[in-house]
């Protein structure tokens, strides 16, 4: 098998900082792109983004497989079926320090653009508004 045979990275990656986030007490966030194919309330989608809290305490039944990730979750205490496909989320991340890993954004037709740097794919999903270029790194915004 060759690298253009082999499988995605992306869910392992996925997986190994889930389970970094977890052990060391974090919160893993989950930024993800929204199309047809995710599954999740539109009403909270801004963007066309979502960020999901994918912490233990904030899901039930999850799943981190190679080409999808399943919880159920409550929204404004109503039960509700997630399910992203793996190859639509653009990072993962601590809430906490915002440690984590931005990956290639999808665009239609199946390639991909240019990878976002992990710390304006956080501000621009957590804090729409703000100009990633006018913070420094470290800093938070107001």
């Amino acid at each position: 098998m060759n690298a253009l045979e082999s499988t995605s990275t992306r869910p392992y990656l996925i997986r190994a900082l889930y389970e970094w986030c977890t052990d060391n007490g974090f919160t893993p966030y989950v930024a993800v792109l929204v199309d047809d194919s995710v599954q999740v309330p539109r009403e909270y989608v801004k963007n066309g983004e979502i960020v999901l809290n994918i912490s233990y305490d904030a899901t039930s039944s999850l799943k981190l497989g190679n080409d999808f990730i399943e919880f159920k979750a409550r929204f404004a205490g109503t039960a509700r079926e997630i399910m992203v496909p793996v190859s639509r989320v653009i990072a993962i991340y601590a809430r906490e320090n915002g440690q984590g890993m931005a990956f290639p954004v999808p665009v239609p037709g199946g390639a991909v653009e240019g990878g976002v740097g992990l710390r304006e794919a956080v501000i621009r999903c957590c804090h729409p508004g703000l100009d990633p270029g006018s913070m420094d790194c470290g800093s938070s915004p107001q």
